[in-house]
C-alpha cells in the first residue's frame, strides 16, 4: 500500500474527530508505520489509546478498513461513540438480521463506512469472505488495513485463547491485494507477542511496546475470610458512593449473593447494585449493563463475562471478590478502572479457598473440552502455570507493581530488573524500592528470622517424599493429631512435631515462603503437592547440615489476616466518614451541572454519556469556562462534530454559571 496520508494530515484528523492536538506516546510511530504501509504490532496498556491507532488511518485511508475483535457487545457503543465524533462507521455480527446485515454489506460495497467492526468468527463465513474478496479486489473500493484487536487471544500461551482467531492469517491470504496488517493488545508477555506475529503472519511488524505500567491505578491485596470480604466490600462502596465500580466474582452464585445482599445493604444511602452473568437473560444482561454504562447505576457485580465489552472510561475501582485465573486475566480486568487516566484502585481480596476452586475449575474445564488428550493436558498444564504465577502475585511481600511488571517483562520501568521471584518491598535498612502506590509498598514491615521454621519444613518435606499439600505438611510439623495424619503415619516421621509452639498458619505462610524462593516446590493440579525445590540443597546440604539463613518481612501491624482485614475495613470506615464532608469550590458545582446537561443529551440520543463528552472532557471546560465555540474546541477531547451536535447545550450552561457566580468566584484546581 503506497503512502498517501502524511503524519499532519493524521493528526489534523485526530484534532477534527477526537479533539486531541497531539497523540500519546506510541501512537505516532504506529500511525505512522500503518500509513507508511508497514504491518504493526502495540502492545499498549487498557486506556492508552490503542483504537486511536487503527482509528485514525481508519479515517483518513481511502477504503474500508476492517477491526477484527471478540467484543460483539463493544461494536455497538464503538460504532455509536464513532458515529458521535463524526466518522462513518459499521458493524457485521450475529445482533443484526439477515435483511441489516444484507444492507451493511451493500453500502459498505458502496463505499459509505470507512470502517467496519466483525468478529473473527466472520471470516470463516464464504459468503463474507467473497464480499472482502470482491471490495479487496478490482472495481473494489479496497480495503487498505486490518486491524486485530485483542490480539493475544490467537496465542495459546494467552488467557483468552480463541480458536476461531486462527482464521486471519488464512482469511487474509486469500485476499487480491495484501493490506496492511496491524495488532494490538494489552497484556502480551514475550512468548505470547512471538505468537501474535507468527500467527497472525505478520511481516516485519514495527512493534511498538510502550510499557504495561498503568501509573494512575493504585493496587492492593488483603487476605481475608469470605465473609469479611463482604463486609470490606460493602464498606467501600459506601464510602465511594459517587463512583462507579466493577466488582468480580469467579461463579454466578457468588455474583447473585453477593448483588443480592450488597443492593439490600447500600439500598439506604441510595447506591444501586446491578448483576452480570452469562446464566442471566440476554435482556437482563444488556438492561443491567446499559445502566452501568449510563451512570444510572453505580456499581456491578459480574464474572468475567462482563467488562470485554464495556468501554466505560470513569470507573474509579475495579474489586475483585476472588483469585482471577492468571496475572492477564487479573490485569486485563483491573485495568477497566481508570481508563480517562485519572486515579482509580484495584483491590484483589483472597484466600486458599479461591485457589482450590480455581485448580478445581481448571479441571473440570478441560475434561469437557473437545481438544485431543495431549492438547487437553498441555492446555490444562498452562492453565496452572498461570494460577501459580498468580498465587505469587497474592503472597509476596513485594511491590505488587513491580511484580506485575516484571512478569509481562516490563524491565525498564521502577528499575525493575530479574531476581528473585517474589522481592521484598523495601530493603534491609526499610528503605522503599517499590512504587509507593500499593498495598505493599505503604504498608509498615518488620524482618523476621524463620530459619529454623525453614530448615524443618524442608527436612520434612525430604522425609516424607514431596507427597502431600502445603496444609497438611504444616499440620504435621505442628504437632497436630488428626485422622488424615495418622492415616499417612506422617506422625511416625522424623520431624513430626518439630513445631508444635508454632501455629500451623504460620508455618504454612513460611512454606509458601520457601516455594516462593525455589526451596520447595509445589505441582499443579487440583490437588497440590509440596516436593523439594532445586535450591533445596541450599538448605540440607550432602550431610544435612548446610549453613542457611533465611528472614521475610511480615506486616509490622497485624501478622494475622484476620487482623489485617479488620484494619483493612476500619480504614474504609475512616474514609467514609472524610469522604461524607461537603465538598468546596464551585467547579465541583459546575461539574455536576455539566455531568446533568451530559445525561440529558445522552438520554435523547440512547447514548452512553461518556459518548457525549468524558469526565476528563467535562473537567476541562470546568477549568477553561469556554464561551465561544472556538474555545470549546481547545478543551482536550472535544472535536469538531461534537462542538457542532452539542457545544451549545454545554456553553448555555456555563453561561448560566457565570451569571450567578462570575468568574471571581473561580477557584482553579477545586476538588471536583
Amino acid at each position: 500500500m503506497a503512502a498517501t496520508v502524511t503524519m499532519d494530515e493524521a493528526r489534523q484528523a485526530l484534532g477534527t474527530y477526537f479533539g486531541y492536538s497531539a497523540f500519546r506516546p506510541g501512537q505516532e510511530r504506529l500511525v505512522a508505520a500503518i500509513l507508511a504501509g508497514r504491518d504493526a504490532l502495540g502492545v499498549m496498556p487498557t486506556g492508552a489509546g490503542k483504537s486511536i491507532c487503527y482509528q485514525i488511518p481508519a479515517l483518513t485511508l481511502p477504503g474500508l478498513t476492517l477491526v477484527v475483535s471478540p467484543l460483539v457487545s463493544l461494536m455497538g457503543d464503538q460504532v455509536r461513540a464513532l458515529k458521535a465524533a463524526g466518522a462513518r462507521p459499521s458493524y457485521l455480527n450475529s445482533t443484526l438480521t439477515p435483511a441489516q446485515q444484507n444492507t451493511v454489506l451493500k453500502r459498505a460495497r458502496e463505499g459509505w463506512y470507512q470502517i467496519m467492526y466483525v468478529a473473527p468468527e466472520r471470516l470463516a463465513d464464504e459468503r463474507f469472505c467473497a464480499f472482502a474478496r470482491e471490495v479487496a479486489g478490482p472495481g473494489g473500493i479496497g480495503i487498505p488495513l486490518v486491524a486485530v484487536d485483542e490480539a493475544h487471544c490467537v496465542s495459546q500461551w494467552g488467557q483468552d485463547f480463541r480458536p476461531s482467531y486462527h482464521e486471519i492469517a488464512r482469511f487474509i491470504d486469500e485476499l487480491p491485494v495484501r493490506p496492511v496488517v496491524a495488532a494490538f493488545t494489552a497484556t502480551a508477555t514475550e512468548r505470547v507477542r512471538a505468537d501474535i506475529v507468527r500467527m497472525l503472519g505478520l511481516r516485519r511488524p514495527e512493534t511498538v511496546v510502550t510499557g504495561f505500567d498503568r501509573t494512575n491505578l493504585y493496587f492492593g491485596v488483603e487476605e481475608m475470610g469470605d465473609k469479611t470480604k463482604a463486609v470490606w466490600i460493602r464498606d467501600y462502596a459506601r464510602a465511594h458512593a459517587d463512583e462507579s465500580g466493577i466488582i468480580y466474582c469467579s461463579t454466578r452464585k457468588a455474583v447473585d449473593e453477593l448483588a443480592f445482599n450488597l443492593g439490600r445493604e447500600l439500598a439506604p444511602a441510595g447506591i444501586r447494585v446491578g448483576r452480570y452473568h452469562a446464566g442471566m437473560l440476554a435482556d437482563e444482561r444488556l438492561e443491567n449493563q446499559a445502566a452501568f454504562i449510563d451512570d444510572l447505576v453505580p456499581v456491578i457485580v459480574a464474572t468475567n463475562a462482563f467488562g470485554m465489552g464495556i468501554d466505560k472510561p470513569n470507573v474509579r475501582y475495579v474489586i475483585h471478590h476472588n483469585v482471577p485465573e492468571s496475572i492477564e486475566a487479573y490485569y486485563q480486568e483491573a485495568g477497566r478502572a481508570g481508563r480517562d487516566g485519572d486515579p482509580a484502585e484495584c483491590h484483589l481480596l483472597w484466600n486458599g479457598n479461591d485457589f482450590r476452586l480455581r485448580r478445581y475449575l481448571i479441571d473440570r474445564t478441560d475434561d469437557e473440552s473437545n481438544l485431543d488428550d495431549e492438547a487437553r493436558d498441555r492446555a490444562r498444564q498452562n492453565r496452572y502455570r498461570l494460577l501459580s504465577a498468580m498465587e505469587g502475585y497474592c503472597e509476596t511481600t513485594g511491590c505488587l507493581r513491580a511484580y506485575i511488571l516484571r512478569y509481562f517483562g516490563d524491565e525498564g520501568a521502577l528499575g525493575v530488573s530479574e531476581g528473585a521471584a517474589r522481592p521484598d518491598a523495601c530493603s534491609p535498612d526499610g528503605a522503599r524500592t517499590g512504587c509507593s502506590n500499593c498495598s505493599n509498598c505503604t504498608t509498615a514491615y518488620e524482618v523476621e528470622d524463620v530459619t529454623e521454621i525453614a530448615r524443618e519444613a524442608v527436612r520434612f518435606v525430604q522425609a516424607c517424599g514431596g507427597r502431600f499439600g502445603r496444609a497438611l505438611v504444616a499440620d504435621a510439623l505442628h504437632g497436630a493429631n488428626t485422622e488424615r495424619i495418622r492415616q499417612h503415619r506422617l506422625d511416625d516421621l522424623p520431624g513430626y512435631g518439630a513445631l508444635r509452639d508454632e501455629p500451623a498458619a504460620r508455618i504454612k505462610d513460611v512454606i509458601g515462603q520457601l516455594i516462593g524462593r525455589g526451596y520447595l516446590a509445589q505441582s499443579q493440579g487440583q490437588f497440590p503437592v509440596v516436593g523439594l525445590g532445586p535450591r533445596a540443597v541450599e538448605v540440607l546440604g550432602e550431610d544435612g547440615s548446610a549453613a542457611f539463613s533465611l528472614t521475610v518481612k511480615r506486616r509490622a501491624a497485624a501478622r494475622r489476616a484476620p487482623a489485617r482485614a479488620r484494619r483493612a475495613v476500619d480504614i474504609l470506615r475512616a474514609e467514609a466518614a472524610e469522604d461524607a464532608r461537603p465538598r468546596v469550590g464551585d467547579d465541583a458545582e459546575l461539574f455536576e451541572r455539566l455531568r446533568e446537561v451530559r445525561r440529558e443529551l445522552a438520554i435523547e440520543r440512547a447514548w452512553a454519556p461518556y459518548m457525549i463528552a468524558s469526565d476528563k472532557a467535562l473537567r476541562g471546560m470546568c477549568r477553561r469556562r469556554p464561551a465561544t465555540r472556538a474555545e470549546l474546541l481547545e478543551v482536550p477531547g472535544i472535536g469538531e462534530k461534537k462542538v457542532d451536535d452539542f457545544g451549545d447545550a454545554f456553553l448555555a450552561e456555563i453561561a448560566r454559571f457565570e451569571d450567578v457566580h462570575g468568574a471571581e468566584g473561580h477557584v482553579p484546581g477545586a476538588h471536583i
